[in-house]
């Protein structure tokens, strides 16, 4: 009887052994990815619930479909506010959807801002109007800019939960756009249509963004890879003048990023 349970017994940690390092090796191969790569692998099969925000641009959040064609908020109205110490304080709440482990890769990306800006993310008190909700839903993504009210920021469990990942949706919801929109778009990048997936041209549409007087970045967080939404594996988008520049390879901000935030909110 005791060979026979400790038989069982190290069975079960060979096959406990076995899981880990299986997990380990996604965990390091997505690793390997770029931001862009995850947050398209994340919403590539998207089955959202009745109640989950149209995305457009791949994970931007809009309130209806209606909406797909409307310019995202760009202006000084979604701005979140500042108060009289020089800080944004911005609100959020986690849900109690995340493991401890995953609650802390949120938190490392909420506390990154700190160090390069005057952004604050703080945990949501009584009587906050105005915060972000951190939940795992369908997919990776955000809405941009302060929308008002509890506004639902993603970050699905399975595909979303990094570092870069997290934040690219902050971004977002602190008024940033993709690069690749940016008003300028058409000096530094060329989109090559015939190979987007059919019903995902959109996604390539030039706003009025704001770019805080600084140059395209290639190598933002913010900025897609080569064959984001492509329907045969061939680049949607080129660099020019130089087509064999590299970019949509960033892991989490660039300096770029980080400068533009400062503008944008005068810190």
């Amino acid at each position: 009887m005791f060979v026979f349970r400790f038989s069982w017994a190290v069975l079960a940690l060979l096959l406990v052994s076995v899981w880990a390092e299986e997990l380990t090796e996604v965990e390091d191969q997505s690793e390997e990815l770029s931001v862009s790569q995850l947050l398209e692998r994340a919403n590539r099969n998207r089955n959202p619930e009745i109640d989950e925000p149209f995305l457009i641009g791949g994970d931007i959040a809009v309130k209806s479909e209606a909406e797909k064609n409307a310019d995202p908020c760009t202006s000084s109205g979604c701005l979140w506010r500042k108060w009289t110490d020089g800080k944004v304080y911005v609100p959020y709440y986690i849900t109690n959807q995340f493991s401890s482990r995953e609650r802390s890769i949120i938190e490392r990306g909420l506390e990154s801002f700190s160090s390069v800006s005057c952004i604050r993310f703080r945990p949501y008190q009584n009587g906050d109007s105005e915060f972000l909700s951190i939940e795992s839903r369908d997919g990776c993504y955000s809405f941009v800019g302060r929308q008002g009210g509890a506004q639902t920021v993603s970050l699905a469990r399975s595909g979303c939960l990094y570092h870069g990942t997290v934040q690219h949706e902050l971004l977002h919801a602190l008024g940033f756009n993709h690069e690749q929109t940016r008003s300028d778009r058409d000096n530094h990048i060329r989109v090559v249509l015939q190979n987007v997936q059919s019903g995902m041209e959109h996604n390539f549409r030039k706003i009025a963004t704001l770019n805080q007087g600084t140059s395209y970045d290639y190598g933002s967080v913010m900025q897609y890879h080569r064959t984001a939404f492509s329907k045969n594996g061939q680049p949607t988008m080129v660099p020019i003048p130089n087509s064999n520049v590299a970019f949509g390879q960033a892991k989490e901000m660039s300096r770029n990023d980080k400068a533009r935030l400062n503008t944008l909110y005068k810190c």
